[in-house]
């Protein structure tokens, strides 16, 4: 399929990474990151029905978040074209609209700080450029990897919280934390 550039979605660079806009490129490279069941532990999905799995992800590439929003594919700066994970920055429909910040990675790429520098990027966008009043995360209490990047990146616990999709803990930053 055609790669298509979400024109609302900046490309960022870090001191490591390369953030860009996901497109339908990266299908089979999220497709197999979520076959792993380590990666989406945490996660509900469709991720071993194959079928329901794919159309999954493709109505995710395709959707439109609002301006802005979305997710971007992450790689090192010395391997753009191997896929590393994602970051999204979206409405959640469990959380009632508010707009959320989350990220996955390939599990190779686990423990070098990949999720925390590529979230502080895109948490910073939403805050500064977009001028979001509130960024939440969503985190299963047991994913003490996500709990401590959520930490990091400055967001604020604010406790077990009832969605449409179950209980999450749930992190919160809002326009102009420190």
């Amino acid at each position: 399929m055609m790669d298509t550039e979400t024109p609302d979605l900046p490309t960022f660079r870090t001191n490591r990474l390369v953030l860009r806009p996901r497109t339908m490129d990266d299908l089979e490279a999220c497709l197999n990151m979520n076959r792993d069941p380590e990666v989406t532990r945490f996660i509900p999905g469709p991720w071993f029905d194959p079928d329901d799995h794919e159309a999954f992800v493709r109505r995710s590439i395709e959707a439109d978040y609002g301006p802005g929003l979305g997710y971007w594919s992450v790689a090192a700066h010395q391997a753009p074209d191997r896929f590393l994970g994602w970051i999204l920055l979206t409405p959640s429909e469990s959380a009632g609209g508010q707009i959320e910040i989350g990220w996955r990675f390939v599990r190779n790429a686990w423990g070098r700080g990949y999720a925390t520098e590529a979230a502080q990027t895109v948490l910073n966008y939403g805050l500064g450029v977009l001028s979001l009043h509130r960024v939440i995360a969503c985190i299963k209490p047991e994913n003490q990897a996500s709990v401590r990047v959520a930490t990091k990146i400055g967001m604020r616990d604010e406790g077990m919280q009832r969605h449409a999709d179950g209980s999450w803990r749930v992190f919160a930053a809002h326009a102009g934390f420190s």
